[in-house]
């Protein structure tokens, strides 16, 4: 009976017939459910959730069930609605073919204990076009996303859920030339280990609102000129592939959780998009990763991965020097609805069996003093309070590096990035709200010198910067930027969300003549007279040539009721320009700085359009 069962499985398996909707695996951070649970936090509708994203569907589903059991006179008829499709959306389905979801499910049993199984194959398409007008439309850019998705999905037993699945896909995302940067600075004298890097400097995708592009693929890309080529970027149309997977377990109403998979994620109780410590627009990784919630008011977690290299200079040559781990460990306390409190430290570190990063119960930095200095130490708090009802404020803290000396804050060695914001319930608006927030990264935050490791023979030096596949782990800004935000959102009708937002962004330039060390991913902190050199001193704004965006943007995203689509769109303007000082940059001393337009700073004005259709969407 048993071999019976078991063949019925395989052919399932080999068949397409998809079973049940799968409960513990995550829900992708994309969803528009995370800003629903966090107003629904915010108005006080449910118990506190964790900090750690994505959360798993049997999570999603247990607080949506939670909000619609509160009082009425909180929650209004479209709030009831919007959280009633969703609960839909995440339960199991009824057995057979829904058009809704992208699949056919079904389900069965194995061995004499009756365990359930399912197996889901679903699918995904996501088609976007876009374009970027600049200067009263002498220039015009234009790009694509095409990306198709399969997924093997489903459930062993009440407390396991796996996902297999992938993605491929078409893209194009124009970028300009800027110039080249000096990792270091210019005129450094390579000394062992650390030595100097002259690299080519990229503007954002043309087609994009600055700092928002996701890079989506994994690897490099492919021009059909030649498909066995590596390349790290399509300027011109290109192929790609994006892996995702997870096995997911959960126990004890899912307050003890482990997953190993391959995943976008967020961590931290700041508002949601906000995280200085591992942030949404991190590219994913392959990690395996636990969660302890054993009371309302604390929650331990952690994480250990392995980071992806960015292919910039061919496929082998950079990814011999990308071999590095990544581990990150959270506290979570809070009292009631109230007040919140994350206590966290992360380290990237060269590949090896090293117990103690790894390890959730040893403190990171102070280990890394018994085995030597070869790794990237950070540490971050998060503090939170929050009235029901009304709205909340926060303050996060990164810490990369820093020397606590009389003018510490003058120093490129203070490796800092701060946040300061409020989000504010709209309560006559179906789950709206209004965002402000205030973001300084500190030169050099996010980066870490090129090093010999003996575990690498001691004549490579390794990459251990704060970055994946050439992206931040942490917030989206580069070293040395500033940036204030106001977003209002809002969802007045049960299948629409829109959305008004301004960012002015004040970035260090990585190039040209007036060039501000420390403003890159890439950059390398001089290991020598950080306390003295005049131009390992910092002054933002004031010791060199500066870009100011202010970057002003309509969107929102309608999904059909009766039909697997949904149209998303986004609309705006992105003022551009630079001021310099009129002395050399990275002198030491803070001089005045005025508005500059210059062939190698110009100025410029883009209007940015995007536009897309999802079927099936997640």
């Amino acid at each position: 009976m048993c071999y019976k069962k078991a063949a019925f499985c395989c052919l399932f398996a080999f068949s397409f017939s998809f079973l049940f909707a799968q409960t513990h695996t995550s829900v992708p951070l994309e969803s528009q459910i995370y800003y629903i649970l966090e107003q629904a936090e915010i108005k006080g509708l449910c118990a506190p959730l964790p900090g750690v994203r994505p959360y798993t569907q049997s999570v999603i589903i247990r607080a949506i069930n939670e909000i619609l059991d509160t009082d009425s006179r909180i929650l209004n008829g479209t709030e009831r609605e919007i959280l009633g499709q969703y609960l839909v959306r995440f339960s199991s389905p009824k057995t057979g073919l829904d058009l809704q979801r992208g699949g056919y499910y079904n389900e069965t049993t194995f061995s004499k204990y009756e365990i359930p199984i399912s197996l889901n194959v679903s699918a995904a398409l996501d088609v976007e076009g876009s374009g970027g007008f600049y200067d009263f439309f002498n220039d015009n850019y234009f790009g694509t996303e095409i990306w198709l998705g399969f997924f093997l999905n489903g459930d062993i037993g009440p407390n396991v859920s796996y996902k297999f699945g992938g993605e491929g896909g078409l893209m194009r995302a124009p970028r300009r030339f800027l110039g080249t940067y000096n990792t270091y600075y210019e005129g450094y004298v390579d000394d062992g280990e650390y030595q100097n890097q002259i690299i080519d400097v990229y503007s954002e995708p043309l087609t994009h609102f600055p700092y928002s592009y996701r890079k989506r693929w994994d690897a490099s890309v492919h021009y059909f000129s030649s498909l066995s080529s590596f390349d790290h970027w399509p300027e011109q149309t290109a192929g790609a592939y994006n892996l995702l997977s997870e096995l997911t377990a959960s126990y004890i109403d899912d307050k003890l959780t482990f997953r190993l998979g391959r995943m976008r994620r967020e961590w931290g109780s700041t508002s949601f998009g906000s995280g200085l410590h591992l942030n949404q627009m991190a590219r994913p990784f392959l990690g395996i990763e636990a969660a302890f919630n054993p009371f309302s008011w604390f929650g331990l977690s952690t994480m250990t991965g392995i980071l992806e290299f960015d292919p910039v200079h061919g496929e082998k040559a950079s990814g011999m020097t990308n071999q590095k781990a990544y581990s990150i460990s959270m506290l979570q306390f809070n009292y009631k609805n109230y007040l919140f409190l994350d206590l966290g430290e992360a380290v990237v570190w060269s590949k090896r069996f090293e117990l103690g990063y790894i390890s959730p119960i040893t403190n990171t930095i102070f280990y890394q003093n018994n085995i030597g200095d070869f790794d990237n130490m950070t540490a971050m708090v998060n503090i939170k309070a929050q009235y029901p009802g009304i709205g909340n404020i926060w303050v996060s803290l990164f810490w990369d590096e820093a020397f606590w000396v009389s003018d510490w804050y003058e120093l490129d060695s203070t490796m800092l990035a701060g946040q300061a914001g409020l989000s504010i319930s709209i309560p006559f608006l179906s789950f709206s709200s209004i965002k402000l927030s205030y973001t300084m990264v500190n030169p050099y935050n996010y980066t870490h010198n090129r090093n010999y490791n003996p575990w690498y023979g001691g004549s490579l030096p390794m990459e251990t910067a704060y970055t994946n596949n050439g992206v931040s782990l942490g917030y989206y800004l580069p070293p040395n930027s500033d940036e204030l935000l106001f977003r209002f959102s809002t969802m007045p009708m049960k299948n629409i969300t829109a959305s008004l937002q301004y960012q002015m962004i004040r970035h260090g330039a990585d190039f040209g003549s007036s060039a501000v060390d420390g403003s890159s991913l890439l950059s390398e902190l001089d290991p020598n007279g950080r306390h003295s050199k005049p131009n390992l001193k910092r002054y933002f704004l004031q010791d060199g040539a500066y870009q100011w965006l202010h970057i002003i943007k309509l969107g929102g995203e309608w999904t059909l009721e009766k039909a697997p689509l949904a149209f998303f769109w986004e609309i705006g303007a992105v003022i551009s320009y630079f001021t310099n000082t009129a002395e050399p940059a990275n002198s030491g001393n803070a001089y005045p700085y005025e508005i500059i337009d210059t062939a190698e700073y110009p100025r410029s004005t883009a209007y940015i359009a995007r536009i897309g259709i999802r079927v099936f969407p997640r």
